[in-house]
């Protein structure tokens, strides 16, 4: 069961809440976008029902781990998303997507050290980690800022460039059952 006070939560600036359908246009508009899918070319929406399964599977993982994305909004403008899910069982999964004008505000470290202070409550035995692609800069920074340390590189699994290198950080070492999930799907 979700925590309501999860559910639409606020930090010092945003408001974060659970994923609308209403939110399709906006989210669409943010992962269409070649400034933000650049550095990961496979999370490149063309079509919005691309974006609808994204939504619904947001919302499913809020009902089974009773947390997930949220949006994140600065009143009336909407920042991004960011979060935390659980990935392959075994640990939470902290990803976070912002929109071109709010990059460089702190809104990427605000969001994700709500997502890690609600994972660590919700389930505090799951390791939080975080996947990029080697090269995202701007992601990596963010990244190192939250305190999670790189425990992997290696080749990222199902990518079409065979060159490209995935990175995995967590805030504590992986056993070896977890890395072996979490590298190879």
């Amino acid at each position: 069961m979700t925590d309501p006070q999860l559910r639409e939560s606020t930090t010092q600036r945003l408001i974060l809440r659970v994923p609308e359908p209403e939110d399709l246009g906006r989210l669409f508009d943010l992962y269409a976008d070649p400034r933000v899918w650049g550095p990961d070319p496979l999370s490149r929406h063309e079509d919005p029902a691309q974006t609808e399964r994204m939504i619904g599977n947001w919302r499913a993982a809020w009902e089974r781990d009773g947390l997930g994305m949220w949006t994140a909004w600065d009143g009336g403008e909407f920042v991004g998303i960011g979060g935390c899910f659980v990935r392959y069982g075994v640990a939470w999964n902290l990803g976070f997507r912002l929109n071109p004008p709010c990059w460089g505000r702190g809104y990427a470290q605000e969001i994700s050290a709500a997502a890690i202070g609600a994972a660590g409550r919700r389930r505090p035995e799951l390791p939080v980690t975080a996947y990029l692609l080697e090269g995202n800069d701007q992601s990596l920074r963010a990244v190192e800022r939250t305190g999670l340390g790189r425990v992997w590189r290696g080749p990222d699994a199902g990518n079409p460039d065979p060159s490209a290198i995935r990175l995995l950080y967590s805030d504590r070492p992986l056993t070896p059952a977890a890395l072996k999930a979490l590298t190879e799907n």
